[in-house]
């Protein structure tokens, strides 16, 4: 398989973009892998790239979105951080890739037990995760159930879930309304912006529809 290129980027609609990464991670939950050469893409963008696709995941080492989606070098953005949220150098580096280098699809990936909205729910404390957990702890408010303290916690694996969904939407308002131009793209039908959740038991992704 080889590298995308100018040509075959700018034929993949925000719709086909999303349908190759549901693809790709059914072949990854089947085995089945593409047939690729990663050195050979390596040759095949030495003098540019043309990815389709950009993907904000969590840090976590299992959600590597290169590997779960069955995508090669040069086929997708991947912006890592915990807790999969945004701040003005993501929302920059998503802009990037999508209004000048031609991305057509914007993926907010969590993922199930994630560690950052485990955090979040126990109002963890240490160093510099203190203020990364805060941008976490909106959903944590949003998500109204249970009521009882003592449920909303780390330890129910339920509600760390939902404030994982919860997460991924709020993020997706967050980029609408702090980034002009991903708004505009997306209004003219230039891009899409979707969220999904990983489940880290059978490495399947469902996206929001």
């Amino acid at each position: 398989m080889k590298a995308h290129t100018q040509e075959t980027q700018a034929a993949i609609t925000p719709q086909i973009a999303l349908d190759l990464l549901r693809e790709g991670n059914q072949r990854f939950q089947k085995k089945h892998m593409a047939d690729r050469d990663l050195l050979d893409q390596v040759s095949d963008t030495k003098g540019g790239q043309y990815p389709f696709a950009t993907i904000l995941s969590c840090i976590d080492s299992r959600v590597s979105s290169e590997l779960i989606f069955d995508q090669g070098i040069g086929d997708i953005f991947s912006a890592r951080v915990a807790g999969n949220f945004v701040n003005e150098d993501i929302l920059g580096s998503m802009e990037f890739a999508c209004k000048l280098a031609g991305t057509k699809l914007v993926v907010v990936l969590g993922h199930t037990a994630c560690g950052a909205v485990k955090g979040a729910c126990d109002d963890a404390k240490l160093g510099n995760l203190t203020a990364l957990l805060s941008k976490i702890k909106p959903a944590v408010s949003a998500v109204t159930e249970p009521a009882d303290p003592a449920e909303r916690t780390s330890k129910n694996i339920e509600f760390v879930n939902n404030v994982a969904v919860k997460n991924v939407n709020l993020t997706i308002d967050n980029i609408r309304s702090q980034s002009e131009v991903l708004k505009e793209m997306e209004a003219n039908n230039e891009i899409k912006i979707i969220g999904g959740m990983y489940d880290i038991s059978d490495g399947s992704v469902t996206f929001f529809e």
